[in-house]
């Protein structure tokens, strides 16, 4: 058995909708544990009160594989635990459709993510894998650009995947899925 963690971003009240909530249920039947927390203050989120929230559902379990997925502010909430030396210890780690420095610094109410953060001082542990868009409209930059390039990270772009969400058609996403149980897959379209 396989623990996942989920990690959200911001003003995800993990709707039924979302490719998040698909997925939990997916992996369930499956008979995985599944962790899918809501972070605390979604429409304005603290950096230090998500920080605990990851150290706390992001405990490894005492027996089986930690796989941690992380969309938009989550991933972010990802690359500053792991900057500060609180990054959970997992297996390996998918990092989809991260905002910008800039997008993310202009937004008050999450500019505290992105303020300070040296990539420079990212110490991830595990294996991560970048899934983003070319046409994400809170990352026009490109995440390769900001992230995965610096980071060194294993990337799949998703054409036309904007930001990844319901809104651009990701509900249900099946090599998500494939890729939780098999690290080997390329994350791709859902269509």
């Amino acid at each position: 058995m396989t623990t996942y963690l989920i990690l959200h971003g911001y003003q995800n009240h993990r709707p039924p909708g979302h490719w998040h909530h698909w997925l939990a249920g997916a992996l369930r039947e499956r008979g995985h544990e599944v962790r899918y927390p809501q972070l605390p203050e979604p429409d304005a989120p603290v950096l230090a009160d998500w920080l605990d929230a990851l150290e706390e559902h992001g405990r490894r379990p005492a027996e089986g594989r930690f796989v941690v997925l992380a969309h938009s502010l989550g991933v972010l909430l990802w690359l500053r635990a792991a900057a500060a030396g609180r990054v959970p210890d997992a297996d390996r780690v998918l990092l989809v459709a991260p905002p910008s420095p800039g997008v993310t610094a202009s937004l008050p109410e999450i500019a505290g993510f992105a303020d300070g953060l040296d990539l420079g001082a990212v110490r991830l542990k595990a294996p991560a894998r970048l899934v983003w868009a070319a046409s994400d409209p809170y990352c026009p930059e490109g995440a390769d650009t900001h992230y995965g390039t610096p980071l060194g990270l294993a990337m799949d772009e998703v054409p036309g995947g904007a930001h990844l969400t319901p809104d651009s058609g990701y509900g249900a996403w099946p090599s998500v899925l494939e890729w939780c149980e098999n690290p080997s897959v390329r994350v791709g379209a859902n269509r």
